[in-house]
């Protein structure tokens, strides 16, 4: 029945700063692809507002409460407040007015829109007007402390939920109308304050009843996030006890992960409520060629076939897009399928449609990559932990899941295809991302000839290993990269910079969309999760990571002093925060030209 498309995460690590015409691309692309049900989540905060004020809050207590713009999916779920807040005003008129055009566009495709609603959470301005209320601070999410998370959850039996969760849906309601189906996350990775089954039915009970209480005909879609990321507390008994506080049909769940941990194997497919078999494939947006085509392949097939099954559809979920395109060309593929496809032909053929004509070299490259980055197998948890990307340390994972000299080689093929194929721009873009891909495996080349040069005490090879990597190589990446429009760290900041009404607001949106990308939070509380390689910011902020290592590496040869990994990182924070603050402005339009330097970093590179 169903063909789901979207993270709640990729709102804010890929949508954050999108116009009209980027939201107008998008819905045209999920139209073509035979999506048909998605979430249109942009503008709530605007309504919530609303609310809060008719309910009594001031403004400073809901500008202690909203984060900025690039951190908002996580304030929607509880998990964090006030970073890198709070929401200018026009903020929310522009989000308002994308929010209309966006559900009358994918009304007008025949999509079923899926309307936020309200999941329990509350800002701590309502203890202040309500002082009867009854409501618990959760714990701290993720590596924040309580000065930005630890948010206040309403007890599901207190009067209060009703009231704000149905005032805030009928207005919203009353704003966009609605297709009936709402999504909500209470405990998205945050711990319940009890295991009692009756408790979390009690709480998935009054989530229902407050979008009920708005809309008689409501459905709730959940994402089942939660059951894996937390298995030590969703035993069977509490994860039965959240899915049957709704009568069965009036949820829908989102096996979020299912291509690597599904949900429905060991909850008998969600004891009795409909799901949705999800990949999630990507996490913060990272770049770095990855897949697990085989799970994808035969995934959805065992789920239709799993012993009283509820499945009514397949999702793609990611955390982040504009990245491995060939992934959610077959996934939503796969949803118009009865069987599994037959892989290598597939990828043949895709090859073709996507550079529009037919190239044996390009086949050729497609293969190997498809048995290679795209075929990883087991448990796989695409973190792109490749040491360019990542703080440097001499403890750094260098493990691949795939044959290095499979990537190399179509490189190779990839390029020797540019004479015939190099005016289809899907083309360069994907010689761009190989060639991407080929230079971090080199990075992890060097990485261990200067590990290994230190711990041998080998000044010359350090020297060279180190200067190579420095000078040369991350160089060259970063000039291969902004060559292309969709590799530039601009095309981020300064979409977020277009968003701002005024210099202040293009400031704070600025800092937002570099925070994001790097520390993740004021003191790297999540650093480099939403990593990008970037025209701009491999130069800037991985090369300079990379500099102050190898000097402090060949200072402590020089000075025999032992190198100490807790010194390194307050040093390295302090670049780190000052990429954040640099005030450069970063070009938005690409330079040079990607196949040449693509061909000049083969020559020099090529193993």
């Amino acid at each position: 029945r169903y063909r789901y498309y979207q993270n709640v995460c990729a709102q804010s690590y890929s949508f954050a700063w999108w116009d009209w015409a980027r939201w107008e691309r998008e819905i045209d692309w999920m139209a073509l692809s035979g999506i048909n049900l998605a979430p249109a989540f942009a503008g709530q905060e605007a309504v919530w507002q609303r609310v809060y004020r008719n309910l009594g809050l001031n403004q400073s207590e809901i500008d202690k409460y909203f984060t900025g713009p690039a951190f908002l999916a996580w304030n929607r779920m509880g998990n964090l407040r006030r970073w890198a807040g709070p929401l200018p005003p026009a903020w929310h008129f522009k989000q308002l007015y994308l929010q209309y055009r966006i559900v009358e566009r994918m009304r007008s495709l025949g999509m079923t829109t899926v309307l936020p609603a309200f999941a329990g959470h509350v800002p701590q301005g309502i203890l202040r007007v309500f002082p009867r209320v009854n409501a618990t601070r959760l714990g701290h999410w993720s590596h924040f402390d309580c000065t930005y998370s630890c948010i206040y959850l309403l007890d599901p039996e207190d009067p209060m939920f009703q009231v704000i969760g149905t005032l805030f849906l009928k207005e919203l309601i009353k704003e966009f109308g609605t297709d009936h189906v709402y999504s909500a996350d209470t405990f998205n990775e945050m711990t319940p304050l009890s295991s009692d089954p009756a408790y979390l039915s009690r709480v998935s009970n009054a989530v229902f009843r407050s979008m009920t209480g708005a809309d008689p005909k409501a459905l709730w879609l959940m994402q089942g996030w939660l059951f894996q990321h937390q298995p030590d507390f969703w035993q069977p008994a509490q994860v039965r006890a959240l899915l049957h506080g709704v009568p069965l049909g009036r949820m829908i769940v989102l096996d979020l992960f299912a291509e690597s941990k599904p949900v429905y194997q060991w909850t008998e497919s969600f004891y009795g409520q409909p799901f949705i078999w999800c990949m999630l494939h990507n996490f913060g947006g990272n770049h770095g060629l990855f897949g697990t085509v085989e799970a994808i392949n035969h995934g959805p097939f065992a789920a239709r076939h799993f012993p009283n099954s509820t499945m009514v559809g397949t999702g793609l979920v990611p955390e982040g897009i504009e990245q491995n395109d060939m992934v959610y060309e077959l996934m939503n593929e796969l949803g118009w399928r009865q069987e599994p496809l037959d892989l290598p032909s597939w990828v043949t053929r895709y090859a073709e449609r996507r550079y529009g004509a037919p190239n044996a070299a390009a086949a050729s490259a497609w293969r190997l990559l498809l048995r290679s980055v795209y075929n990883c197998t087991g448990v796989c948890v695409n973190h792109n932990r490749s040491p360019l990307v990542r703080r440097p340390s001499l403890r750094m994972d260098t493990e691949l899941w795939y044959n290095a000299s499979d990537v190399y080689e179509a490189w190779r093929l990839l390029l020797s295809a540019g004479a015939e194929l190099g005016s289809s721009p899907a083309f360069l873009y994907d010689l761009v991302d190989v060639t991407r891909q080929a230079a971090q495996q080199l990075v992890s080349d060097y990485y261990l000839s200067i590990r290994q040069a230190f711990q041998s005490h080998a000044l010359p090879e350090l020297l060279m290993a180190g200067g190579v990597l420095v000078y040369d190589l991350l160089p060259e990446l970063d000039s291969l990269l902004s060559s292309h429009s969709l590799f530039l760290l601009g095309r981020w900041l300064e979409s977020a910079r277009a968003m701002a009404t005024s210099d202040r607001e293009a400031e704070q949106y600025e800092l937002n969309a570099r925070n994001q990308v790097t520390l993740w939070g004021p003191s790297g509380n999540i650093l480099d999760y939403a990593n990008k390689q970037l025209g701009g910011l491999v130069l800037d902020y991985y090369a300079v990571r990379w500099s102050l290592f190898v000097s402090v590496l060949v200072e402590s040869l020089n000075s025999g002093r032992p190198f100490h990994q807790d010194q390194f990182n307050q040093a390295v924070f302090q670049v780190e925060r000052g990429f954040i603050y640099n005030k450069k402005r970063y070009p938005a339009v690409p330079s040079g030209d990607t196949m040449e330097i693509s061909r000049k970093l083969f020559l020099k590179y090529y193993p």
